[in-house]
């Protein structure tokens, strides 16, 4: 049996080289459902962008991302405020139901952080989205899902949950002791990668957007995670978000497949660790 085996699969567009229509093809083509948008691919061109979605039936995962937003300091945070505000607005003409929100990983003032996190939840939940976020491995404050967590339940706000990815898990050598008292209606996504440990933690940067691998060509503990999230009761999408500039210059439909497929192993292999 393959585990969540019922959960949307998505593909993050920026593993794909090519146009973004070519990359659309090619996700859909592959078989994923759904489909992570950045916001360089839509802001320019959102009714084209909603009419390609549509034609070729694929759900919007997420539109992303919202950077170095919670606790951003001075007169950046009026203007990451009103970057916010624009970004809801097309994730909504979009059809998104969330957007994804990057833990800061610039000059933060910790204690703005759950104030900033409340006031983006409830500007969202006017415009009926979610809003997913995500620990970053090299976020000045919030570099671990515990921790992510933590503000989370501090902010209290439906529309509020966690994007689980697993480079900035085990990149930094943690566990699944970190998502230990989490609830499964409170992880809103789960992308999953790569990469041949150790690493140097100074390079994790570098590695993280430009190197990453298909899920089991590395040594992350991934079924280990798969497995968990399984018997967890985990529902909703789970996917690919994979920088490999290498895989950027190829065709990208034969890049997608290669990915589906590394994605569905990986799944399969999950039972093992059960």
């Amino acid at each position: 049996m393959s585990y969540l085996k019922s959960n949307p699969r998505f593909l993050n567009t920026v593993l794909l080289g090519g146009s973004f229509t070519e990359k659309l093809e090619a996700i859909a083509k592959a078989g994923f459902n759904g489909v992570e948008v950045w916001q360089q691919d839509a802001e320019k061109a959102v009714a084209k962008t909603q009419q390609q979605l549509d034609a070729l039936s694929l759900a919007r995962t997420d539109y992303q991302v919202l950077v170095d937003f919670d606790g951003a300091v001075g007169e950046k945070r009026d203007e990451k405020r009103r970057e916010a505000l624009t970004m809801m607005m097309t994730a909504r003409a979009l059809g998104s139901p969330m957007i994804l929100v990057a833990a800061n990983t610039a000059a933060c003032d910790p204690q703005k952080i759950v104030a900033d996190m409340k006031w983006l939840c409830q500007q969202a939940k006017a415009l009926d989205l979610r809003v997913a976020y995500e620990a970053m491995s090299w976020s000045t404050e919030i570099d671990q899902c515990d921790k992510a967590w933590q503000i989370i339940q501090q902010v209290d706000a439906d529309n509020l949950g966690l994007v689980v990815d697993a480079f900035h898990i085990f990149a930094l050598r943690r566990s699944l002791q970190d998502l230990i008292g989490i609830p499964k209606e409170k992880i809103f996504l789960v992308q999953l990668s790569d990469i041949e440990m150790p690493k140097e933690s100074d390079a994790l940067k570098q590695i993280a957007r430009h190197h990453r691998l298909f899920p089991g060509e590395g040594n992350f503990p991934l079924t280990g995670l798969i497995a968990y999230l399984d018997k967890l009761g985990y529902t909703g999408p789970v996917g690919l978000e994979v920088f490999n500039d290498h895989a950027a210059e190829q065709d990208c439909t034969g890049v997608a497949q290669r990915a589906k497929e590394a994605l569905e192993n990986i799944l399969m292999k999950g039972s093992t660790d059960a």
